[in-house]
């Protein structure tokens, strides 16, 4: 029987959880819901899908480790979850509560993390191991990856990336108390508020508020091919910022490659328009490229779970 992780993504409303093989093939896949409002909250529907699919599910291989991606700041050697983010912290000794359940050993890692580990072993990191790795989506974070390493930093608190300054004089203030953050700027979310804080600009504009939902990055993307000014002016100042992001981390980290994930950049369509923003100057070590991920965006952190439950099993 082949070895498999058991591996979980928690996400902001949805729970994946599905035994996968070495080789990043998911064998089984089931979905549950989930709640990120208290980490005990989240914590407890992860171990209740675990013990429930472990009870009942017919297992597709010999599970040798669990695997658990999930949102914040967590010691992935002790297994101690510290945070969702500074203002929502409750400590939790994750590896200590399966253990009263379950003789399976736990790991677990931010789901950035997991993710790049994902890229490392099963994506681009087969080409190189001097990367780094830009999840922008609903928020914006990534990690660096140096001679096959990813970085965690001294506090398990690395990738912040998202509250990297790109324009200083901005009045904008992102969630972490800085002003011309990035992620406020350039992230799904943050282009959805920066539509909503022009919208009166742009009276004749052709995008839809509604309340209550948020305005899609692919409805802004379409927009502009539109040649409608608000999508044009929050697109290109997304662009912009993503573009000085890129060059601070290659300036920063000297990698040979940058890879971007996340729901913004799948189509690879922002991509195509961000090349031409990125300095030939700053660039020219990147001899590896800008590339978007070739990994599926739903699965990735899954699969990243599950690398990091083969790479700690086989340590």
């Amino acid at each position: 029987m082949i070895d498999t992780i058991l591996a979980v993504d928690l996400g902001g409303t949805k729970l994946l959880i599905g035994e996968v093989t070495q080789s990043g093939e998911i064998l089984s896949q089931v979905k549950a819901s989930s709640d990120v409002t208290s980490q005990r909250v989240a914590i407890n529907a992860i171990k209740k899908a675990v013990q429930i699919y472990l009870k009942t599910a017919v297992r597709k291989g010999n599970i040798i480790g669990i695997g658990i991606g999930m949102v914040g700041r967590m010691d992935t050697e002790k297994g101690i979850w510290y945070e969702i983010h500074p203002e929502l912290a409750d400590e939790i000794n994750v590896r200590r509560e399966f253990s009263e359940f379950t003789e399976i050993p736990v790991f677990i890692a931010n789901d950035v993390y997991c993710a790049t580990l994902a890229e490392l072993l099963l994506g681009f990191g087969t080409d190189t191991k001097s990367f780094v790795y830009m999840n922008i989506g609903t928020g914006i974070a990534g990690r660096i990856v140096d001679k096959g390493k990813v970085m965690v930093g001294n506090h398990f608190d690395s990738g912040e990336i998202g509250h990297m300054v790109v324009d200083m004089n901005s009045n904008w203030k992102c969630i972490c108390g800085r002003k011309g953050c990035v992620e406020p700027i350039s992230s799904g979310l943050g282009m959805h508020n920066q539509a909503v804080r022009f919208k009166d600009e742009f009276p004749d504009t052709i995008i839809s508020f509604v309340e209550g939902q948020r305005v899609g990055a692919r409805e802004l993307m379409d927009g502009y091919e539109k040649q409608d000014e608000l999508s044009k002016k929050v697109i290109n100042q997304s662009l912009k910022g993503l573009a000085t992001l890129i060059m601070n981390m290659v300036r920063v980290s000297d990698p040979e490659a940058i890879i971007l994930g996340g729901g913004v950049m799948s189509s690879g369509w922002m991509l195509e328009r961000l090349e031409p923003l990125l300095d030939k100057k700053t660039m020219r070590f990147v001899k590896k490229g800008v590339h978007v991920t070739n990994l599926d965006s739903s699965t990735i952190a899954l699969k990243g779970s599950a690398m990091l439950g083969f790479k700690n099993v086989k340590e």
